[in-house]
């Protein structure tokens, strides 16, 4: 990443790395050499084993923490381990997200709306990330390049919505991408050397998006590894003016 490359041995961590998006990261991010050391986050150990199987082939670079995104502390206990590891991190990306678990599914309609559901929405795809943001500034408090990204989601943009339906995600996608915009803010002034960024991978071939390919064109799904190259390939180009905005995984610039 030409954003890192002026940083010999850069650190990095994965949020919601069990599988995924996240998992690709990680596998991308143990195959550049210039990496020193990656963090990554899962929630269940159970969902987690490719993951865990890498921590243990790579334990010199790779170390896994068990975080629930929606608990503060478990954010705050993960970051404190990070600092007694490194005292910097240089790629920060944020792959958690919800769409569907059990009974909550995108709503179709106003019929189907349940404040408990939405608060869910809320707490997993919103507030979490907002939360990372509080508890990493210290470590992008250095004087080299590093980048904050987010995993979010066009259907997320406001300007964009033409469809209607899907409430919760919609507005939770819309509150991460605020959030961060916030964020890239006050990092400008504490963390000057941190581009702070959401972006749109598009649909992937993951867990999260399986039961709502159908009417997705082939050439529209994107394996894991295609998604986290095209991401990559995204932050490459990222300049500090860049910082606050959302971006799909073809580089163009989304509205709000």
């Amino acid at each position: 990443m030409s954003v890192l490359s002026k940083i010999d041995r850069a650190n990095a961590l994965v949020v919601g790395a069990s599988q995924g998006i996240g998992l690709g990261f990680v596998k991308q991010l143990l195959a550049n050499q210039a990496m020193a050391k990656i963090f990554a986050t899962y929630r269940h150990p159970e969902s987690a084993a490719e993951l865990l199987t890498l921590a243990h082939q790579h334990s010199e670079r790779l170390q896994c923490f068990a975080v629930d995104i929606t608990e503060e502390s478990q954010i705050a206990e993960s970051v404190n381990k990070i600092s007694t590891e490194v005292k910097q991190l240089h790629f920060v990306i944020n792959c958690v997200g919800i769409l569907h678990e059990g009974e909550l599914q995108p709503e179709k309609s106003l019929r189907q709306i349940e404040p408990d559901r939405l608060i869910r929405y809320f707490q997993v795809n919103s507030i979490g990330g907002v939360l990372l943001a509080k508890h990493l500034m210290p470590l992008f408090r250095h004087q080299d390049p590093s980048i904050f990204a987010s995993i979010s989601a066009k259907i997320g943009s406001i300007g964009d919505n033409r469809l209607g339906g899907w409430y919760g995600y919609r507005a939770s996608k819309a509150a991460l991408n605020m959030f961060m915009r916030t964020t890239a803010i006050e990092y400008s002034r504490r963390c000057p050397k941190t581009i702070v960024v959401t972006l749109h991978p598009g649909t992937t071939d993951t867990n999260l998006s399986q039961p709502f390919q159908k009417n997705v064109p082939p050439k529209k799904l994107f394996s894991v590894e295609k998604t986290v190259n095209q991401l990559l390939a995204v932050i490459d180009d990222l300049k500090i003016e860049d910082s606050g905005n959302f971006f799909s995984w073809d580089g163009s610039r989304l509205p709000w």
